[in-house]
């Protein structure tokens, strides 16, 4: 089995503890860090993506999956820092003010880092205020907002609103997601995308910045 081979086995299933020694033997070997990259886990991710949208992989699948990439990454990311690799854009995510829960969220966030964007965690019951704020960073392409409360659907509303009120909404889009949220709704409160889950939000980025 070729190291790259190795790298996406790791990568499917999930074996966080040994990619970072994978990778680091790859870039030892002189295998290039973008083959890495895509041959050995965006790839590889592909497949867990497929499989959980066939429900081969469940939520844990995905997630111990991601965790296994932004492993990877962490060892891969100064090498491909190195050779000026060009990320596919920049996002700012957060669970609206109210709502505590981040487990949706961070596995949206992961499987977004993993085709090859950069992504800020805004954390949970994150304000208006400061959505906003992180909404101004002209290098932002995307706001993610999630909640999994119909309580704190609400301050959904009121943080998309307030976003699309800004002076350079043209230069960023909105998505949003989670177990209440429904297309209808997204589309109600002047979103521009919705996803279901996070493979759905990881495709839906990429067509944002393509």
């Amino acid at each position: 089995m070729s190291k790259l081979n190795e790298i996406a086995v790791a990568v499917d299933t999930g074996k966080s503890k040994v990619i970072g020694a994978l990778v680091q033997e790859a870039i030892n070997e002189g295998i290039d860090p973008k083959d890495i990259l895509n041959i050995g886990m965006l790839d590889a991710m592909a497949v867990v993506g497929e499989k959980f949208k066939n429900h081969v992989y469940f939520v844990p699948e995905m997630m111990v999956a991601a965790r296994a990439m932004k492993k990877g990454l962490e060892v891969l990311r100064p090498h491909l820092a190195a050779e000026n690799a060009k990320k596919l854009g920049k996002m700012v995510m957060g669970t609206v003010a109210g709502d505590l829960h981040d487990i949706g969220k961070n596995l949206v966030i992961m499987m977004i880092e993993s085709v090859g964007f950069e992504v800020v965690d805004l954390g949970v019951d994150v304000p208006v205020e400061k959505f906003l704020e992180a909404a101004s960073d002209p290098d932002v392409d995307i706001v993610g907002l999630s909640t999994l409360l119909t309580t704190t659907m609400p301050a959904l509303e009121e943080a998309v609103k307030a976003l699309n009120a800004l002076p350079n909404r043209s230069q960023f889009k909105i998505m949003v997601g989670g177990a209440p949220v429904t297309q209808d709704y997204a589309t109600f409160v002047g979103a521009d995308g919705y996803s279901m889950d996070a493979v759905s939000a990881a495709d839906l980025a990429k067509t944002y910045v393509a």
